[in-house]
């Protein structure tokens, strides 16, 4: 895809010629559909214009890109989700549904980015992350267990089966005595 040269924040006028050919005015290039997707992926406001009339065609391009991606195996829409869609259309409900789909693609955007935010902040504040950390590191002393040869203690010697075996024996304490705790 051609890099974007219109400054940040202006529209972007992709023209679509009979041909079918996409030309993106901002960088003066020919482009794909492809390049669409990415640039909407991407947060590029762009609009779509038929070549011959200037109607703007942004709708039904985004419409094709969607069809191509869920064609590809890349479904994303259930059936369910989809007739009931269509069902939409002629119903009295049609006009109120553009608006009722954006606040709530807004609304999982929103969440979205909590959720994002929430695991960067790390699992510090929750139990159940603690649980699994610790589930983790029980795993792995097992694994380090029964693979022979990949654990050494300090001093580079493999420790003894009853040193591991009382350290799992630890491990398994500790996290008993946590589910213990959030039983509580």
């Amino acid at each position: 895809m051609a890099k974007r040269n219109a400054q940040d924040g202006d529209t972007i006028t992709i023209k679509k010629y009979a041909n079918r050919r996409l030309y993106n005015t901002g960088s003066s290039s020919y482009i794909t559909l492809d390049d669409l997707a990415k640039m909407t992926r991407e947060g590029v406001d762009f609009k779509v214009v038929d070549a011959k009339s200037g109607d703007d065609i942004t709708h039904s391009i985004l419409t094709q890109i969607i069809m191509e991606e869920e064609a590809s195996g890349q479904q994303m829409l259930p059936v369910s989700f989809l007739r009931d869609l269509i069902g939409m259309y002629g119903n009295s409900m049609q006009s109120m549904m553009p608006s009722y789909l954006e606040a709530s693609m807004t609304n999982f955007r929103q969440n979205q980015t909590k959720l994002q935010e929430a695991f960067k902040k790390g699992i510090s504040g929750n139990p159940l992350a603690k649980i699994a950390e610790t589930n983790l590191a029980v795993m792995k002393a097992m694994g380090d267990a029964l693979i022979p040869g990949s654990k050494t203690s300090a001093g580079g010697t493999k420790p003894s089966d009853g040193e591991e075996l009382a350290a799992l024996r630890k491990q398994m304490a500790e996290m008993q005595k946590k589910l213990d705790e959030l039983g509580k």
